[in-house]
């Protein structure tokens, strides 16, 4: 069973009052989409990808991941896992997803710009230290070769998620504060360090809030807002989906914006335009699929049948 996407608008999932919140507080929480049944395929996915299983004939993003060192902390990643898994395809291609963020991004129609399928490990009876974390960061600070920084990612939790083991903290209303310098800090793992980095940038209150989800819901993030997580201090993985999203229409930028280092103005996606990409040329091939069109995703369910 597919997230249901046959009601023609949103209306009911995503209010004016919540868009509004949003904007103004860079994140917004939504009602449970994913359904049980969704959910435990989900999971099943997610087994399959640090077992090195693929499905299809397609490719990996940035090389085979393989886990086997099943008792580190350290978070896990695979970047477009629906390149290589039909349930995290099925998931992430969700019109139902992207009509929400094409909503709150306020822009006609969403593309996928990438997924992310994460595991936060289990601490063990050990001390995590540092390494069950991810650092306060942007997600727009590794994606400054696009020529716009409305862009939102949709974080799908795959269990009840709190601080327990490991939720997202936002921080409310960061996305105003523009781009900051060295936020490209995903790896950064001491959060009281980068907090002190990014004070003397803020213009605004250090408010930390925790995105605490039960099983299926979603948080919808701005690509500007900072955000980051502790370890995971329970005996289960932490498992999402993330589906990164961009409005319909956004382009590649060559040049450097305004205190960019050289290094963040490329992102591996740009290699998906071709052999010589140029300043205007639109992320449109197959490769940034629309998230707002039933019908591919219907494409996807016959293909699984």
């Amino acid at each position: 069973m597919i997230m249901d996407t046959t009601t023609s608008g949103i209306e009911s999932l995503v209010t004016e009052k919540d868009i509004q919140q949003y904007l103004e507080r860079g994140f917004w929480i939504s009602p449970k989409l994913l359904t049980d049944e969704q959910i435990e395929r989900l999971n099943r996915a997610h087994e399959r990808i640090w077992r090195g299983e693929i499905d299809g004939e397609g490719f990996y993003y940035e090389g085979k991941v393989v886990e086997t060192d099943f008792s580190s902390p350290a978070i896990r990643k695979l970047v477009n896992g629906w390149w290589i898994n039909d349930e995290v395809r099925l998931a992430v291609l969700s019109s139902l997803i992207g009509k929400i963020a094409a909503a709150l991004m306020r822009c006609p129609a969403a593309r996928l710009w990438h997924d992310q399928v994460i595991e936060k490990p289990s601490a063990g009876s050990g001390p995590a230290g540092l390494s069950g974390n991810v650092g306060w960061h942007q997600d727009y600070a590794y994606w400054q070769c696009t020529d716009t920084t409305n862009m939102i990612s949709a974080w799908v939790a795959l269990q009840d998620t709190d601080l327990a083991n490991g939720a997202m903290m936002t921080l409310v209303g960061s996305h105003h504060w523009g781009i900051l310098s060295d936020s490209a800090s995903f790896k950064d793992l001491d959060l009281s360090a980068l907090r002190h980095r990014f004070e003397p940038q803020m213009t605004g209150a250090w408010v930390e809030e925790p995105c605490n989800l039960k099983a299926g819901q979603v948080s919808f993030h701005h690509a500007l807002c900072l955000h980051g997580s502790g370890p995971n201090a329970t005996s289960k993985p932490r498992r999402c989906v993330t589906v990164h999203a961009m409005p319909v229409g956004t382009a590649y930028q060559r040049h450097l914006p305004p205190g960019c280092k050289p290094a963040l103005a490329y992102h591996t996606n740009v290699r998906l335009l071709g052999p010589r990409p140029h300043t205007g040329q639109k992320f449109d091939s197959s490769y940034f699929p629309l998230l707002n069109d039933p019908t591919y995703e219907r494409e996807v369910l016959r293909e699984l049948r």
